[in-house]
């Protein structure tokens, strides 16, 4: 469902994810961002459901992979922003019911991600050295219609990956494109915290993922869109 330039395709998606179910996909038809969102209709409680994110996550990234120069860094800082080459361009979000209680499976969850594809302001070098877009880090002619379309052929596939060898194997995917840091082993909780235990340390250090989700860390709500 294709929207103005103006429309939300994050909040249309929400707005419509009850009657209009699984597999909706919303964008929004811009040039200098893709910004797009998908409705799912997961069959597990929502404490566990909301590992979907992870799944779409390994979409985005793997979407922008495909059009990506050689040897381009593409990371996630988790567990929702992401970078190429160390410069922010964009992100994920995820929506559910408010009303859902954490052990009921939800009536729909929404995906939504944005990523910046041209800069559009101060494009000076230097300016805003923590962000970035597409076009300054040598992506070509790959827009806002070649990701959104990439992502969704993307995320089939990793739906098939969970399907087939469970959330395992989508998490270790998730958790290669993270930053590394050093001496640190990571892993995904059930409920879809990262666990972290660095070597020579006692203990487990636990990022709760809820929380982490109610507040997307690279959506600037004043520009409506990725940080710069």
């Amino acid at each position: 469902m294709r929207l103005r330039e103006s429309g939300d395709a994050f909040v249309h998606a929400i707005a419509i994810a009850e009657e209009s179910g699984a597999g909706t996909l919303t964008y929004v038809g811009r040039f200098d961002l893709a910004e797009f969102a998908v409705v799912l209709e997961p069959g597990e409680a929502l404490r566990t459901a909301r590992r979907a994110f992870y799944a779409a996550m390994v979409a985005l990234t793997d979407a922008l992979r495909t059009y990506a120069p050689p040897n381009k860094e593409i990371t996630i800082d988790w567990p929702d922003a992401v970078r190429v080459d160390g410069g922010l361009v964009g992100g994920g979000r995820l929506g559910w019911p408010s009303s859902t209680k954490e052990d009921v499976p939800p009536r729909w969850l929404v995906f939504g991600a944005m990523i910046r594809t041209v800069a559009m302001a101060d494009t000076e070098a230097g300016v805003h050295p923590l962000a970035s877009a597409l076009d300054q880090e040598g992506f070509g002619e790959a827009g806002a219609v070649q990701i959104t379309e990439s992502f969704a052929r993307h995320l089939m596939l990793v739906t098939e990956t969970w399907q087939v060898d469970g959330f395992d194997a989508v998490a270790r995917e998730f958790l290669t494109r993270l930053a590394r840091e050093r001496q640190t082993y990571r892993t995904i909780a059930d409920n879809g915290d990262l666990l972290l235990r660095r070597i020579g340390r006692d203990g487990t250090d636990r990022r709760d993922f809820k929380k982490g989700l109610q507040s997307p860390s690279w959506f600037d709500p004043k520009r409506g869109g990725p940080y710069l």
